[in-house]
């Protein structure tokens, strides 16, 4: 059983070989489909279609996990300095403020997450106590009935009929 494979010893008569698919005969195969080429006479090409001298917008495709990413003051060029100087200008003065209100905003957001949790647990542990009651109240009202309850007896005589019999419970 265990290491290498090895073939049946019995050849099994029914084989036949390698299984293949049956192919069947189609008098209308014309060969593989060829997509039509059809002319245009307003194509002209352009060896240099990559080339923007004037760009009038940008898009941004993103794929964001966290909600509240926010895109503003962007700058295209290809000066590092340039860069550096306009970010500290523009993004450097309101970074603070901003990380700020995110703080506070993510404060917010989990004290209210703290406070369900606690609301739930509250609702939780009052719904247990009320079921519990439930159960102590269900169980003197079973010992009550128990207390001064009478028992059925059933009696089978030999000839096989049944008699009942009602006594209290105390006296058996």
């Amino acid at each position: 059983m265990d290491g290498v494979w090895e073939p049946a010893m019995i050849r099994n008569p029914a084989h036949r070989g390698e299984w293949k698919p049956r192919k069947i005969e189609n008098p209308n195969y014309k060969g593989k489909w060829v997509h039509p080429e059809i002319e245009n006479p307003e194509y002209i090409p352009d060896s240099h279609v990559y080339r923007y001298y004037n760009i009038g917008a940008i898009g941004f495709d993103l794929w964001q996990v966290r909600a509240g990413t926010i895109f503003d003051n962007i700058l295209i060029t290809n000066d590092e300095k340039l860069a550096e100087k306009i970010g500290a200008e523009t993004w450097g003065a309101t970074r603070e403020a901003e990380k700020k209100m995110k703080e506070k905003l993510d404060d917010e957001a989990k004290k209210r997450k703290e406070e369900e949790e606690r609301r739930i647990k509250e609702e939780l542990k009052k719904a247990q106590e009320e079921e519990e009651e439930v159960e102590e109240e269900d169980d003197e009202e079973q010992e009550e009935e128990d207390d001064g309850s009478e028992v059925k007896v059933e009696k089978v005589s030999e000839d096989g009929e049944t008699t009942a019999d009602s006594s209290n419970k105390d006296e058996l």
